[in-house]
């Protein structure tokens, strides 16, 4: 019977860089949405059309969407 010794990592090698990769596309939706929330506020007050406007708001709905996921493949990654 073969035991792994205790620093043995129990993730394989591509996990770090996947991390990293899933964390910058998380940082870049996140600026994306923030991006989206600003564009659609200034709209508002500036009175520009309104089907733009709600354009915009599912943009930004979607794009918060696509920010859980990624929170949540990133929580499982780490597992």
């Amino acid at each position: 019977m073969s035991t792994a010794p205790l620093s043995a990592s129990p993730h394989p090698s591509y996990i770090d860089p996947m991390h990293v990769f899933l964390l910058v596309l998380l940082g870049i939706d996140m600026i994306a949405v923030i991006a989206v929330l600003l564009f659609g506020a200034v709209g508002m007050t500036t009175g520009a059309d309104p089907r733009r406007q709600n354009k915009l708001m599912r943009l930004r709905v979607a794009l918060q969407a696509v920010a859980i996921a990624l929170v949540v493949i990133l929580l499982l990654v780490g597992r």
